[in-house]
């Protein structure tokens, strides 16, 4: 469990300095025969902050709860 608390900690830290990451899917647009036509779309996955606040909160509370016992 303290392993999963540190990793928690970690994970939130990074929620912080990092707020999202985007990536591209390339999608087929007109296919006819030997004619292809595609378009290239950005994505972007975003979460916010207080996640990473949850995340830090949830791995000290981990870390604490296993030093009592």
């Amino acid at each position: 469990m303290k392993a999963f608390g540190v990793i928690l900690i970690v994970v939130g830290i990074a929620m912080f300095i990092f707020s999202g990451f985007s990536f591209n899917t390339e999608e087929n647009i007109i296919d006819a025969g030997p004619i292809q036509v595609n378009k290239t779309k950005e994505n972007e996955v975003n979460w916010p902050n207080y996640a990473g606040g949850i995340s830090i909160a949830a791995g000290i509370i981990l870390l604490i709860s296993t030093r009592k016992k």
